[in-house]
C-alpha cells in the first residue's frame, strides 16, 4: 500500500561549499556562491548536482537535506519571541542551508523509508535516513533560541536511489507511510535512523 500526499516545493538550495564552519562568532564564509535555483538534477548515488555533499564518500546516504517550511517558521516564531524587546527577525529559511525546503510534509515517518517525490519531470525515488539537526550557528544567524527551537524539527537527509529533476512549484510524495502535513512543524524526538524492515 502506498499513499500520496499533494507537497509544494518552496526553495531549492545548491552550494558548492560549506558556509558554515569554524566558529560562528567569525561569521559565515564570505565567498560561498550560494544558488536558489528554479530546478535540481538529482544524481543516483550521489545528491544534487553542483552542490557540496554531491558524490562525497562520507555523505552518500545523506547527500540530500529536506526541511519542512512550518517547521522553520515555528522555530524562528519561538525563538524571536524570546526576545520581545528586539526587532523580529524576518526568517528567511535559505539560512537554514537545506537543499529543498517542502510546505505540507511530514518528514519524521520517512526516516528509514524509499519515498518517491515528483515535481512533475516523472518520479525521484529517496532514502529516508537520519534527521538533519540544527546546528549553533543557527543562534548566530538567525536569534538566539533558534537552534534549541529547531530541535526535532531540523529537517531529514536522504539518499539518492534514482535521477531526475525536481522543481519549486507543487509536486506529490508517494510514501509507504501515512504522512499527516498538519504535523510538519512538530517538534519529534527519538533515536537515530530507524531500522529498516
Amino acid at each position: 500500500m502506498t499513499f500520496t500526499c499533494p507537497i509544494e516545493i518552496v526553495q531549492l538550495l545548491v552550494s558548492p561549499s560549506h558556509a558554515y564552519f569554524g566558529r560562528s562568532k567569525d561569521g559565515p564564509a564570505a565567498d560561498v556562491r550560494t544558488q536558489l535555483p528554479s530546478s535540481v538534477e538529482v544524481v543516483t548515488g550521489k545528491g544534487i548536482r553542483g552542490d557540496r555533499f554531491f558524490g562525497v564518500q562520507a555523505h552518500t546516504e545523506a547527500a540530500i537535506t529536506f526541511l519542512a517550511v512550518e517547521a522553520w517558521e515555528t522555530a524562528v516564531a519561538e525563538a524571536n519571541a524570546l526576545h520581545p524587546d528586539d526587532e523580529p527577525w524576518d526568517g528567511d529559511v535559505s539560512v537554514a542551508r537545506r537543499n529543498i525546503v517542502v510546505r505540507g510534509l511530514e518528514l519524521d515517518p520517512l526516516r528509514g523509508e524509499d519515498f518517491v517525490i515528483d515535481t512533475g519531470d516523472g518520479p525521484v525515488l529517496l532514502r529516508g535516513g537520519r534527521p538533519a539537526h540544527p546546528c549553533a550557528w543557527m543562534d548566530s544567524m538567525v536569534v538566539d533560541g533558534t537552534r534549541k527551537a529547531l530541535i526535532g524539527r531540523g529537517g531529514l537527509r536522504t539518499a539518492p536511489i534514482s535521477s531526475g529533476t525536481l522543481r519549486v512549484g507543487p509536486g506529490v510524495v508517494i510514501s509507504p507511510v501515512p504522512l499527516d502535513p498538519a504535523r510538519a512543524a512538530l517538534s519529534v524526538r527519538r533515536a537515530q535512523p530507524l531500522p529498516r524492515g
